[in-house]
């Protein structure tokens, strides 16, 4: 799997309306065949602050960034942001689903 965590700082007239702002992108990203899911937080602590945390199949990545929905994002979001967003970006061999937190197990 690749995972990946966006943080995005968007200007603040554009944070109570930016999920909305993203969301053809969004729609048209979880269609594609590699996405394992691709979720948006807002921060509570920072209204402006939203994080995406996206997963993808091991072989994802070059269609996603080549889709015509990326192309339009990447001239989209530098219209709404304040800064360009930090990303951590990993490739975890075998993994394609969410695990189980042990440690707060719910029986």
């Amino acid at each position: 799997m690749i995972l990946i965590n966006v943080r995005f700082i968007v200007q603040p007239e554009h944070a109570d309306s930016f999920r909305e702002t993203v969301a053809p992108f969004t729609a048209a990203t979880r269609a594609e065949d590699g996405c394992l899911f691709f979720d948006w937080f807002r921060s509570t602590d920072k209204p402006n602050e939203y994080i995406l945390v996206e997963g993808f199949k091991d072989d994802a990545a070059e269609p996603h960034v080549n889709s015509d929905h990326f192309k339009q994002a990447c001239e989209l979001f530098p219209t709404v942001l304040v800064e360009t967003p930090q990303i951590i970006n990993t490739l975890i061999e075998g993994k394609t689903e969410w695990d189980r937190m042990a440690e707060f197990s719910v029986d």
